[in-house]
């Protein structure tokens, strides 16, 4: 199973002098990117957001930085916003990327929960189902074809057309992130897409049903579902305690998720509930490399997922600390995790 972390990069949103400057927050961007290379994690993924409170708005462009700084680990957009986006650019963006890089890069596209980004470049929200689906399709046929002819409705055609660079890759990876919605879980299937399924709260046990409602969708499509990955993507955070690592992680955590719970009317949380959220049942993977490996290990068994990716770099989590929550992570954690999971 592959193991990485992704993030959004958070600045300050609130304080008229932020403690951490866009660009230093760039630099500890790519540091944290190398140390996860430099510790054998598989994977780094940056989510693309248009606010003040994250400075990622071109994931491409930092993961093309950290190409340079990296030799081994997969770099991807965590996610891509595809319904705002012109497919043509990002697939031109990604095969960049994939040459800088030596093959190392992926696209996750979504259809992104946050919808800033729509009147930011004039799409209208009425079309938000039709936005992903048209763009979408044209995004693979991209992947798949040199040179293309098509037309759509929401986008001007495009007749015999080559689209360059071509990436390292043979085909450029493209996931499908979804939040759990079973229509978007099944597409993923019948495209036979590999599937991200982000569990930020709840029980995670619930969210299970849609990995077979995507393997069965698969198979109905004439796909065979155990070539196509599955990632889970959750919040969580490495401490060399149990208790270090939750009171480290629950006043950022807490701030961000009462934040946007404010945005989309959310009910606050509080110590109770994130305490009961990092237990054996709860959607927060917070504790010692030990706590955090037998709950990864336990998550596997019921997912049977491919990759595991897990947000620390929530709200504004010290660097020095989030740096030292990667290192357990990789030289910790993970070897726990690849040892119990080696024979799945």
């Amino acid at each position: 199973m592959e193991l990485g972390l992704y993030t959004f990069a958070d600045l300050d949103p609130i304080s008229a002098t932020r403690e951490i400057s866009p660009h230093q927050r760039m630099r500890n961007l790519i540091e944290e990117i190398e140390l996860a290379d430099q510790v054998g994690l598989d994977v780094f993924g940056l989510g693309e957001h248009h606010r003040p409170d994250y400075i990622s708005s071109t994931p491409a462009v930092a993961l093309a930085a950290a190409a340079e700084r990296t030799k081994r680990i997969k770099l991807t957009s965590a996610v891509t916003v595809l319904s705002s986006d012109d497919p043509v650019r990002v697939f031109q963006q990604f095969a960049t990327l994939d040459l800088i890089s030596g093959g190392r890069a992926e696209i996750m596209a979504g259809r992104g929960s946050f919808i800033e980004s729509f009147p930011l470049f004039g799409y209208d929200l009425d079309d938000y189902d039709e936005l992903f689906s048209e763009k979408l399709d044209l995004l693979l046929k991209l992947r798949d074809e040199e040179r293309i002819t098509w037309s759509g409705r929401l986008r001007p055609p495009i007749r015999d057309r080559g689209v360059y660079p071509r990436p390292y890759q043979e085909k450029l990876p493209i996931w499908l992130a979804v939040g759990g919605t079973p229509n978007s879980v099944a597409r993923a299937g019948v495209l036979g897409l590999p599937l991200a399924l982000a569990i930020i709260g709840g029980e995670p046990r619930r969210f299970a049903p849609l990995f077979e409602l995507y393997r069965r969708a698969a198979a109905k499509a004439g796909r065979d579902p155990d070539k196509l990955p599955t990632s889970l993507n959750v919040h969580g955070f490495v401490g060399e305690t149990t208790e270090q690592a939750a009171d480290d992680f629950y006043k950022p955590q807490a701030e961000v998720m009462n934040r946007i719970g404010r945005e989309r009317g959310w009910g606050p949380t509080n110590r109770a509930h994130y305490d009961q959220s990092r237990g054996p049942h709860g959607a927060l993977f917070v504790g010692d490399p030990e706590v955090v490996a037998e709950k990864i290990v336990a998550m596997h068994k019921l997912f049977r997922n491919d990759r595991f990716l897990i947000q620390m770099a929530i709200g504004l989590v010290p660097h020095a600390k989030l740096m030292k929550a990667i290192e357990l992570f990789g030289t910790k954690v993970a070897p726990l995790v690849r040892k119990a999971t080696a024979a799945s």
